[in-house]
């Protein structure tokens, strides 16, 4: 199967991917060499800024860098840590100037805007999400003042539902994501991970308000269950730990993931946006590095994965390269593995 690394000038993770106005937009996080010792924190990941890549042609087409649309520095709470962010397009309604109304368009127009949901740690060290705005796909964003309220944890999947035209955003994750430190959206005094035969630790999932800025009700659990409808267990080398997508194919709601310390890109469908999602496999196996982290869109005709591994910086896991391939569906709508690691 043939696969690319998109950007291999410089080190870049964590793909979230749209196709706005017809060309495909990638919002990755972007790495940093550093001095720190790897821990299961993510110390090492200290990223601090956001570039936009875009393209028309997935597999050989020139892949074109916008630059830096943000920075650690542009955020009035920043604290440290810009992680995997995501970017969603919304229709809004803003005056017209007078020279339009002269013209006869009226008071107010609908125009684009696009929103960034991007995880960073403020202060005291606790990730929340920031927001920011662009006029355009490939920005320059401006960021809120504030973070979202109520708002928690890592890796931010903004999708769209064509069934009502609302949007969900996918999230969290655990060790240093901080899922952990939560329950029923609370706080913990202190934090708990479950072991063994407890039930796995699940995503979350909220539903925003109609400008994209804020939620429009709490985030819920995100469960993934086996064909018996019980929910993945925490020793299951299956279950949720991080970087949640969803997508959807004839109809039917796909949500992946990253196991995290067990290496796999898995998937489970369900026929709404909450779930709950029966596991289906393995979409990829692992690669070099320590985890993965993906989207997959659907682009001319053709389905495509976006990953990344660490093969190009020599396995170093906080220095991560951008790679893609197609995948493919069976008759019943499985998607068939694709090996992470080319075999000879």
């Amino acid at each position: 199967m043939k696969k690319r690394y998109l950007f291999p000038a410089d080190y870049m993770a964590d793909p979230s991917v749209h196709v706005f106005n017809g060309r495909v937009y990638i919002y990755p996080s972007h790495d940093w060499e550093c001095e720190n010792v790897e821990n299961d924190n993510g110390d090492q990941y200290v990223m601090k800024d956001y570039h936009v890549l875009s393209t028309d042609d997935i597999m050989n087409g020139q892949v074109v860098d916008h630059g830096k649309v943000i920075g650690l520095e542009d955020i009035p709470w920043a604290g440290r840590q810009l992680w995997d962010c995501d970017v969603q397009e919304y229709e809004i309604e803003v005056p017209t100037n007078a020279e339009e109304q002269s013209q006869g368009m009226g008071f107010s127009k609908k125009v684009k805007r696009y929103i960034m949901y991007f995880p960073m740690k403020d202060r005291n060290d606790v990730f929340h999400w920031g927001t920011a705005v662009a006029q355009r796909p490939e920005g320059p964003f401006i960021p809120n003042p504030a973070p979202v309220a109520g708002s928690y944890s890592i890796d931010m999947c903004a999708f769209r539902d064509d069934a009502d035209g609302e949007v969900y955003v996918y999230f969290g994750g655990l060790w240093g994501g901080q899922l952990q430190r939560y329950k029923d959206n609370i706080h913990l005094e202190t934090p708990y991970l479950p072991e063994g035969k407890e039930d796995a630790l699940p995503s979350r999932c909220v539903r925003l308000t109609k400008d994209g800025l804020n939620f429009a009700e709490a985030p819920r659990p995100i469960l993934v269950v086996d064909e018996k409808g019980n929910p993945l267990k925490a020793d299951d080398p299956h279950r949720f730990f991080e970087a949640s997508w969803m997508h959807k194919y004839k109809g039917k709601y796909y949500f992946s993931y990253s196991t995290g310390d067990t290496h796999l890109l898995c998937y489970a469908t369900g026929d709404n946006p909450y779930g709950p999602f029966t596991y289906q496999g393995v979409i990829l196996t692992p690669v070099v590095g320590w985890t993965t982290h993906h989207s997959i869109i659907e682009y001319k005709g053709k389905w495509y994965l976006f990953h990344h591994d660490s093969v190009p910086s020599g396995g170093k896991s906080w220095l991560r390269s951008l790679k893609v391939c197609e995948i493919e569906y069976d008759a019943q709508g499985h998607i068939k593995t694709i090996e992470g690691i080319d075999k000879e």
